[in-house]
């Protein structure tokens, strides 16, 4: 199963902190997404819609803390969306449902993504994608890296899912 190393945080200073993302990166993708969560126990279950893009089932499991944590994940793409999703629905649940609109910058094997999640607000989440074999603590450390060059504050910090936050 794929693993990275995640971190989530509020947006102290947007502007300033997309400029220093651009001068790290070698590409950029601008996204339209709705991800439904369906009701599941063992992690958590959603579908991503994009807009103009592949839609995703993703499974994923990662512990609720502060800061960068390991998390696992699973990816499925769906030539069906609302077919898997009426499915998914109404056997499992659905618990919330957020939309929100993503950049995504590109630093090697990391991902920098500036969320604005509709009645939430502005996040950065850094994911390092490990590589096969690589250890987490370099993937740590990749990611304490990027949290710097971009000034996040460790009081910025969020430890829960959008959908948890909402």
């Amino acid at each position: 199963m794929p693993s990275n190393i995640e971190i989530k945080a509020r947006a102290s200073n947007w502007d300033k902190q997309i400029k220093i993302a651009r001068k790290l990166s070698d590409r950029k993708e601008k996204l339209i997404q709705v991800d439904t969560f369906f009701k599941y126990s063992e992690g958590r279950l959603k579908l991503r819609e994009q807009k103009g893009k592949e839609d995703y089932l993703i499974f994923y499991k990662r512990s609720d803390k502060k800061g960068p944590k390991y998390s696992k994940y699973f990816t499925y793409q769906t030539k069906d969306a609302k077919v898997l999703k009426s499915v998914l629905s109404k056997a499992m649940g659905t618990t919330k449902v957020i939309r929100k609109k993503r950049m995504v910058f590109f630093v090697a094997q990391t991902r920098i993504h500036f969320d604005e999640v509709e009645g939430l607000g502005k996040f950065i989440e850094i994911e390092v994608c490990l590589k096969k074999n690589q250890l987490r603590l370099s993937g740590l450390d990749i990611a304490e890296r990027i949290i710097k060059a971009l000034n996040i504050d460790k009081k910025d910090f969020v430890k829960n899912a959008y959908a948890d936050l909402i």
